[in-house]
């Protein structure tokens, strides 16, 4: 017998290491119900402190081709649209999707986790996609040596070029967003971003700060903020911002839902929006036209980010070469009515 695979770590010697029979850690190995807690934590050690990879059972090519999409969130609009794209263009190639949310209360072993990472590939499935979450290295490092093929759609930390990245062009659509405020004679306008570490959100505010630089206007720091793209945070910041001895005129949000947190702060604060501050998006999701007043936004094609990303992870697991590690798709700004001249009114 060859001795390499015969020092492969087996589910026996994982059943034996959790303190259950090999028939309940094959249970938790396939994602059986009606396996306690404890005890598919206790699996999910063995599996993972074992480096444990079933060498029996279906091979990729003889399974069906199935992708896992792990979310930071589906409580938004953006991520069902993303969605959207992804199983559009996974029932266009036959593949079936398995979707995943990242438990903040259980990072150590959910969706994500050197343990989690694990099993998927025990499981046989080799095709990730991953939004809107952070990829440490420790991670990164594994899916290769598993041989997991990733893309990550707006990666939440800068990642390496072996990572392929699928998103919109976040600078122009900043820049986009800002010229428009400044051709409305806004001067005095504030940027509500992302968290810092979000590539996403740095890369609007760069197009931000170049946009301002450019038309002579310069920033000022206190009305920069970055801490979130939802509705709390947007309301937090706007509050914020508009308490100050002299508001913005122009409040840029970095994503829509955030927006709504604006315009939820104008409403509070009894300010008309646009006649007393004019708000800016970015997304251009459903929501946007729903807002009252309906509003601007810098679009991004949210929908085909997710048929990209699946076509591209599919190309990755095939062998192919993706056509760049970086894919940015257009921006343009759509006005609506929430955005008017400083003068107005």
């Amino acid at each position: 017998m060859d001795g390499t695979h015969a020092s492969r770590p087996t589910l026996e010697q994982v059943a034996r290491v959790a303190g259950v029979s090999k028939a309940t850690a094959s249970k938790v190995l396939n994602r059986r119900p009606h396996i306690s807690a404890d005890t598919r934590r206790r699996v999910e050690e063995a599996i993972s402190s074992l480096g444990y990879v079933p060498s029996t059972g279906p091979r990729e090519a003889d399974r069906p081709h199935a992708v896992a999409v792990v979310f930071d969130s589906l409580v938004n609009v953006y991520s069902l649209q993303v969605l959207d794209g992804i199983v559009t263009a996974a029932r266009a190639h036959g593949v079936e999707v398995l979707v995943e949310v990242v438990d903040p209360d259980h990072r150590a072993d959910g969706p994500l986790s050197t343990a989690w990472i694990r099993q998927l590939g025990a499981r046989g499935h080799h095709r990730l996609i991953v939004v809107t979450s952070e990829l440490a290295a420790e991670q990164r490092s594994l899916l290769r040596e598993l041989g997991i093929s990733v893309v990550a759609i707006d990666p939440l930390n800068p990642l390496d070029d072996e990572i392929v990245s699928v998103g919109s062009a976040n600078f122009t659509g900043g820049l986009q967003a800002t010229r428009h405020l400044l051709d409305l004679g806004h001067r005095r306008i504030a940027f509500a971003g992302g968290l810092p570490i979000s590539v996403a959100s740095r890369e609007r505010l760069q197009g931000f700060l170049s946009a301002m630089s450019s038309a002579g206007a310069e920033a000022d720091p206190a009305l920069v903020l970055e801490q979130g793209f939802n509705f709390p945070a947007g309301l937090e910041m706007a509050t914020r911002f508009l308490a100050a001895s002299t508001p913005p005129t122009a409040i840029f949000a970095g994503s829509d839902a955030s927006a709504l947190g604006v315009l939820e702060a104008a409403r509070r604060g009894g300010l008309r929006v646009p006649q007393d501050l004019s708000v800016v998006g970015f997304d251009d999701t459903y929501t946007a036209l729903s807002t009252a007043p309906p509003l601007t936004t810098v679009h991004q094609p949210i929908i085909d980010i997710g048929r990209v990303a699946l076509r591209t992870v599919l190309q990755q697991a095939r062998g192919e070469r993706p056509d760049s590690h970086h894919v940015q798709l257009a921006t343009r700004l759509v006005v609506r009515e929430s955005t008017a001249a400083v003068d107005a009114g």
